[in-house]
Formats: structure tokens, C-alpha cells, sequence
């Protein structure tokens, strides 16, 4: 396991009621209901949070893999991120996909700038090995 060198930033939450609570960071930036997945109760649940969060990343990361080959990324560059919560022998799992689509760029280009982002952003790196992950461009 790598260790933290240097802390850049600490998110901090309070969560009470889990699934059926709120979600307030520190800062009071983020303040949320929670709602189990599926159901029509008002909030979001930890799946989508998780999904925008790395969503988030990774483009962060596709945009450094991109600065350092000097290419401007399309302006309507998008991911969208599938979160899957599933059962397997009566154990709850993850898995996700993550459709990336890089427009105006040559599917070779595109694929390696994602396939170099997966390798640096640090929700990808939290999930290697642990969970299912797909790769698609979209």
C-alpha cells in the first residue's frame, strides 16, 4: 500500500441515519439528503456520489495525460459513470463502468489518453483489484 507523502486535501463529512439520513461536509458545502438506491424517496444515495466523484477525477486525470502530450481536449469531453450495487452468495459489491467520450479525437488517441488516466486517477487506483471496472469510449 502507498503512503501519503503530502496531504493536498481532506473531505470531511457527517453522516447520520446511513441510507435513509444526510450528508453534511464540514464546510457546509455539501449538504444532502440520502435515499436507498431505487427508491422514490427525496436525496441521492452513496452509489451516485461515488459515480459523480469519479467522474470528476478521471477527467481530471484525462486532462493531465492530455498536458502532457500538449492536446487540447474537446470542450464537450464527458464521462458517464455506471455504479452498480449487486449481490453475489449474499454479499453486497460494486462495479462500474465508466463511458468516456472524447469527441473529434482519433479512437487510438482517445483510448490511450483514458486507459493513462485510469492508471493516475486516484478513485481508479482505490478500486484496482477490488472491484469490476469497464473502460468504453463512447
Amino acid at each position: 500500500m502507498t503512503e501519503i507523502e503530502k496531504v493536498l486535501y481532506t473531505g470531511k463529512t457527517h453522516t447520520t441515519g446511513g441510507r435513509d439520513g444526510a450528508s453534511r461536509s464540514s464546510d457546509g458545502r455539501l449538504d444532502i439528503k440520502l435515499s436507498p438506491p431505487g427508491s422514490s424517496a427525496a436525496g441521492t444515495n452513496p452509489e451516485q456520489l461515488f459515480a459523480a466523484g469519479w467522474s470528476a477525477c478521471f477527467i481530471g486525470a484525462i486532462g493531465i495525460a492530455a498536458a502532457k502530450r500538449k492536446l487540447a481536449l474537446p470542450p464537450d469531453l464527458a464521462v458517464d459513470t455506471e455504479v452498480d450495487l449487486g449481490m453475489t452468495d449474499g454479499a453486497y459489491f460494486l462495479q462500474a463502468r465508466l463511458n468516456v467520450s472524447l469527441p473529434g479525437l482519433a479512437p487510438e488517441l482517445a483510448r490511450n489518453l483514458v486507459d493513462e488516466a485510469h492508471q493516475t486517477c486516484p478513485y481508479s487506483k482505490a478500486t484496482r483489484g477490488n472491484i469490476n471496472v469497464e473502460l468504453n469510449l463512447v
